[in-house]
């Protein structure tokens, strides 16, 4: 069999792999969209590295748009097979791909309107109709069950701990001989001791392993300094300086994971008393979804239900969906925390907020994930003095706060636990989902503890196992 890298290949977006049985038989893992600025990715998104019609499944490790997002063009590009994901993956979808389209119908809009004289015109990716569709392709299953997706193929889905519904991947595969072959996906890994979500589950022995390597040259903070430090900048922004704190955070995952830590601290009298806002019509529909799954919940917050019966919110925290209700959080008097999409701000209300927040020195743009290089939640990390946003050039006075923390994925030591007890079974393990200058103490750590090759696949290459 042969295993192709269509996508998130030295790039931490786009995930797409593509294994090819020695039978024909096509299984892609993930089909998402390129996020970021790169000028070589340009075209990425619009054009396939396979014909979609010639792909017999598609397994989901989850529901992120750079894992999931380009399912509704691959369906609507010809693919027939069945979408294999968890069931909490398969309701994030229906909401993620619908706003996904949304995004893209408006974008196309937004250009054709810039350059109506110049009579160049851009076609969404897909559109909104092109999601039922897609949804309609898909297969909720369990975890920890092995299912059969065609003779001599079982997939297994294992808790990643990365957001609701997350999945590692295992395939068995047994050829006409009669061997059988485990390959195995991490998907992208989450970390253990994180607020809502189970800790990651180990994965089943494998002979080959494509492994997420986001963080692959760094420790994150740990958890108790994190909650001590997220306190102290809201203490700083919010009751020192009477400044407005801006959380740009991914709808799903991190905007439910900050929610709770302010419910937290609400419960136990420590955070000051200051209205908090989510402005994302998507974080609102998400934390539905969350409330829908609470077979996905760690003991921690099952244990915490007992004395609260709604931890994505108390009495101070308003979810905004009007635009007009948008807006007016422009015009507050006086201190507040917005946490609003998207994290990289890029797009969404999130850009707005940062344009009409980042001049003015009482604020903090507090920045709590990985941002793109080239959007503008990724310039600011690396020391921008300004932004031109919407047109205008607007100089940063506010501070800039980062924790990487916050991570929904694993760093380099919590990636290599993850993995350990491979390598006596695993052959090769191919690192992907992460720039090369993050894979690369990842790929030392990983040979120095015992696995026997490490192999960093460049985009378009093609490997036998």
């Amino acid at each position: 069999m042969t295993l192709t890298f269509c996508g998130a290949a030295r790039e931490v977006t786009g995930s797409a792999h593509l294994l090819t049985l020695d039978n024909g038989y096509r299984i892609l893992l993930d089909c998402g969209l390129y996020q970021g600025r790169n000028d070589d990715m340009e075209h990425f998104n619009e054009n396939w590295r396979f014909d979609p019609a010639d792909i017999d499944a598609l397994v989901l490790s989850h529901a992120h748009i750079d894992h999931s997002g380009r399912i509704p063009k691959l369906v609507r590009d010809g693919f027939r097979g069945k979408i294999y994901s968890t069931h909490a993956t398969r309701s994030l979808c229906a909401i993620l791909l619908l706003d996904s389209a949304f995004i893209q119908e408006k974008d196309a809009e937004y250009f054709n309107r810039k350059h109506k004289k110049t009579g160049q015109t851009r076609r969404p990716l897909y559109g909104r109709p092109d999601v039922k569709p897609a949804m309609e392709r898909f297969v909720a299953l369990p975890y920890n069950t092995w299912q059969e997706i065609r003779p001599g193929v079982e997939l297994q889905f294992r808790d990643a701990g990365h957001i609701l519904g997350s999945a590692s991947v295992t395939l068995r595969i047994r050829d006409e001989s009669g061997q059988t072959t485990t390959v195995g996906f991490t998907g992208d890994v989450g970390r253990p001791d994180r607020p809502i979500l189970r800790d990651p589950q180990k994965m089943p022995h494998c002979d080959f392993l494509i492994s997420e390597a986001t963080y692959g040259d760094r420790e994150h903070e740990s958890p108790p300094n994190e909650m001590r430090r997220f306190l102290q900048v809201i203490q700083d922004t919010c009751v020192t300086k009477g400044g407005k704190l801006l959380i740009p955070a991914f709808s799903v995952g991190r905007t439910q994971e900050i929610v709770y830590m302010l419910d937290q601290l609400e419960s136990s009298g420590q955070l000051p008393r200051i209205p908090v806002f989510v402005d994302s019509p998507l974080a609102v529909d998400a934390t539905t979804v969350f409330g829908a799954h609470p077979e996905c919940y760690d003991l921690d917050l099952q244990e915490y239900l007992l004395t609260d019966d709604d931890p994505f919110g108390f009495s101070r925290l308003t979810y905004t969906q009007s635009v007009a209700e948008s807006k007016a959080l422009n015009f507050l008097d006086g201190p507040a925390i917005i946490i609003s999409a998207s994290g990289m701000m890029n797009a969404g209300r999130s850009k707005h907020h940062l344009a009409n927040t980042m001049s003015d020195p009482r604020n903090t743009i507090f920045i709590v994930g990985y941002c793109a290089p080239g959007t503008p939640g990724g310039r600011l990390r690396e020391g921008a003095e300004g932004l031109k946003l919407f047109g205008k050039y607007h100089p940063l006075r506010a501070e800039i706060v980062t924790m990487d923390s916050f991570s929904a994925h694993a760093d380099r030591s919590e990636l290599i636990n993850f993995l350990n007890g491979q390598q006596d079974s695993c052959e090769k393990v191919f690192l992907v989902h992460g720039t090369l200058d993050r894979m690369e103490p990842l790929g030392e750590s990983l040979t120095r503890a015992g696995f026997r090759e490490v192999i960093m696949p460049q985009l378009g290459d093609e490997v036998a196992l």
